[in-house]
């Protein structure tokens, strides 16, 4: 897992200097095509790249995207409209049948359906009008951590050609070296916290949300941790009944219009008593551990995921736990 965390950023580079005219080309299809609707099919690591993905659609585009329960079409077999649809489907193996069938069934409707896969030849690759492929390479740990890394990358690139946006070009053409330095960040003070604990809450807002919910769902794959992922918006909706004396809590306050509201709300909990690790970048002075940033805001997610995973990796050693390894899982989850 840490050796897979560290090779992210070679794997970005080689996605980002391949396939750059097909993704011109989608770029082009989607401008020029009027969507009623729009949907993510994923699950796992890749459904909470998928949010990443949308978010940046409905922040930029202005276009709403749902999450598509996949059920809806592989059990329910409901009667979806399909025409005029942009589905998009994220998956590093392409394997699993919930997330092929809905692919199946939009396209053949008449959806526009995109695939960003690593496995490029795999069901999901060729049920799909345009398969992107995520050149992570083969990942032996259980846990993803490049694949992820390069469907966030993934999602932006088609962001960044259907916007047509030179400064989000240049943020992407800049990620092979930022992800670099992120996995050089030095996260272990979050490890004395952390290595005792019995449950912790990851809290992320907006366009960080994605990494929030990413880092709770490693928690409980690599060190058995139970962990929970709220919106910082949420907490006070029920959540704030678990805060007591001591209570974990990991907070990203990536850059944008949400950071000063978690910013707030990690003082807060610290006055309630919680053992509060802030993650902010470098100019947050209250800051726990050191949040890397990208060329652009939008794209802080992507390298702060990855100062996380290394940090994961080594906890999960501190815990007594094989990262690459967890009980229970395997590589490929296929259901239906």
């Amino acid at each position: 897992m840490l050796e897979e965390a560290i090779s992210a950023a070679d794997c970005v580079a080689l996605q980002l200097a391949n396939d750059a005219e097909r993704y011109a080309e989608l770029g082009r299809v989607l401008r020029s095509t009027a969507f009623n609707s729009a949907l993510t099919i994923a699950r796992g690591s890749s459904d909470h790249a998928a949010n990443y993905c949308a978010y940046l659609i409905m922040a930029r585009l202005g276009r709403v995207v749902a999450s598509l329960p996949m059920s809806l079409v592989t059990l329910n077999h409901a009667p979806l409209a399909t025409r005029d649809t942009l589905t998009i489907a994220i998956s590093q193996s392409g394997q699993s049948p919930d997330v092929v069938e809905p692919i199946r069934y939009f396209r053949a409707g008449g959806a526009t359906t995109v695939a960003l896969v690593n496995d490029i030849d795999s069901p999901l690759a060729r049920a799909a009008e345009w398969a992107m492929p995520l050149r992570a390479g083969k990942e032996q740990s259980v846990a993803a951590t490049k694949s992820f890394i390069t469907s966030l990358v993934a999602g932006a690139r088609l962001v960044a050609h259907w916007q047509d946006d030179p400064a989000l070009h240049d943020g992407l053409s800049a990620l092979p070296g930022a992800l670099g330095e992120a996995a050089r960040s030095d996260w272990s003070g979050a490890l004395e916290v952390l290595a005792p604990a019995r449950n912790i809450m990851v809290v992320g807002r907006g366009i960080g949300f994605p990494v929030a919910l990413e880092a709770a769902l490693k928690f409980k794959e690599t060190s058995a941790l139970q962990a929970e992922a709220f919106s910082g918006a949420e907490i006070k909706h029920g959540p704030m009944a678990l805060i007591e004396d001591g209570y974990p809590l990991l907070i990203f306050a990536t850059r944008g219009p949400t950071q000063a509201g978690l910013l707030a709300l990690a003082a807060e909990m610290r006055g309630r008593g919680a053992r509060v690790l802030l993650a902010a970048p470098a100019d947050v002075a209250g800051r726990d551990l050191t949040l890397p940033v990208a060329a652009t805001p939008d794209l802080d997610p992507i390298v702060a995921i990855n100062a996380f995973y290394v940090m994961a990796a080594q906890l999960a050693e501190a815990r007594g736990m094989d990262p690459d390894r967890p009980r229970h899982l395997s590589k490929v989850t296929r259901t239906n």
